[in-house]
């Protein structure tokens, strides 16, 4: 069944390729979720003006790819112990957040916090919200790392994501 998950995970930019090379998701929009503010834009998201998060729109089918495995990617590409925002990105737009859309995908969540804190003896950053609304980001952020594949590589490395060959 065709579904959708919400993810914050710092810049939208750099975590949309984990999720477009997944079999089984159909796309990924870059956006905004979280806030109130109901016309949010780049340049208000990034000034912590509207309390949304850059956030990922993950259209993808459950019976190809299930929910826990899209977890498992958010995962992968954050630090889950940075309150403060990820890598070299500060603020609140850049803190992470899980935005549910069902008690399943709650518990699913929550389980997997519980067994990350577990396993590091850490405490995780990681907020766990009903999703409410998500905003499409200005169609320049869409794909990023396609259309700017020599500048995303830079953000990359400059945000410490990855290692300089």
């Amino acid at each position: 069944m065709r579904k959708i998950a919400y993810f914050a995970g710092g810049c939208f930019w750099c975590i949309t390729p984990f999720f477009k090379m997944t079999k089984g998701v159909f796309s990924v929009t870059a956006g905004y979720s979280g806030g109130e503010e109901e016309t949010p834009t780049y340049k208000l998201v990034k000034s912590q003006k509207t309390r949304h998060r850059e956030t990922i729109a993950v259209d993808y089918d459950d019976e190809k790819v299930p929910y826990t495995e899209l977890l498992d990617i958010f995962l992968s590409g954050v630090d889950p112990y940075d309150g403060e925002g990820q890598f070299i990105d500060r603020g609140h737009s850049y803190t992470l957040a899980v935005y549910y859309t069902s008690d399943s995908e709650k518990a699913d969540a929550e389980a997997m916090i519980r067994a990350l804190e577990e396993a590091s003896g850490q405490k995780t950053y990681i907020a766990l919200e009903p999703f409410k609304r998500f905003y499409p980001a200005e169609e320049e952020h869409q794909d990023y790392y396609l259309k700017n594949p020599e500048a995303f590589e830079e953000e990359l490395i400059a945000s410490g994501r990855k290692q300089p060959q």
